[in-house]
């Protein structure tokens, strides 16, 4: 799972969120209280069935004759909320942080999600995404040491999604004994340097190479 998980209240805007997921590169974000109970959860196609919303056109006379109104109050109040808790998944699919990789692949496969959230006593524990099982799915699972680089990896990425400065479209991350590879492309000198030490500063890792190369002008100028 991923541990680190960009969470909201229940009163976060629309466009808070919109702005959050485009950001942080994410296509979900749960909902929690103040006590850090899951509430829900928001999604890209919650916020795309709001934008949507906005054309909706009133139901003819005769065909409101044979709609359910609570169906239709459901639907409105989705796709015209402003708020978190207005557009929000209540029925959150969940499992418990003890559980494995392919029960959450059946999970998945059986509700037809593309995430779970990973709770313990109602409180978020984190998330398993389709790509978290893909990588659960190439990992080595035989060796002590590969176990160990793969957690290195993951704690390396963790933390170069917590900075605003880093890429991790374009920079890409290998762990090898110890040793952190960074490949791929950077903005600048500035960016290859603090990469080494974000690196550096993971308990674990013995050494770091740095491979990256400056990055083209033409993906510069368009990012």
């Amino acid at each position: 799972m991923t541990p680190d998980v960009v969470t909201v209240p229940p009163e976060t805007p629309v466009l808070a969120m919109a702005r959050l997921l485009a950001d942080r590169g994410i296509s979900a974000v749960p909902v929690v209280d103040a006590a850090g109970k899951v509430l829900g959860i928001v999604t890209e196609a919650d916020l795309i069935r709001r934008l949507a919303g906005e054309e909706d056109k009133p139901a003819s006379w005769f065909g409101s004759l044979f709609s359910d109104p609570a169906s239709q109050a459901e639907r409105y109040a989705r796709t015209h909320g402003v708020t978190a808790k207005d557009l929000m998944t209540e029925a959150v699919v969940n499992v418990a942080p003890d559980a494995t990789a392919a029960h959450v692949a059946h999970v998945m496969e059986d509700k037809k999600v593309r995430r779970v959230i990973v709770t313990e006593n109602d409180k978020l524990k984190g998330i398993v995404s389709r790509a978290d099982l893909l990588r659960a799915l190439v990992a080595p699972t035989h060796e002590d040491a590969d176990l160990s680089d793969e957690r290195l990896r993951r704690a390396v990425m963790a933390a170069m999604k917590k900075e605003p400065w880093t890429d991790t479209f374009y920079t890409m991350v290998e762990v090898k004994d110890g040793t952190v590879t960074f490949h791929g492309f950077r903005r600048s000198e500035a960016v290859q340097k603090a990469l080494r030490v974000l690196a550096e500063n993971i308990p674990g890792v013995k050494a770091v190479v740095d491979d990256t190369q400056p990055m083209p002008v033409f993906i510069y100028g368009a990012a």
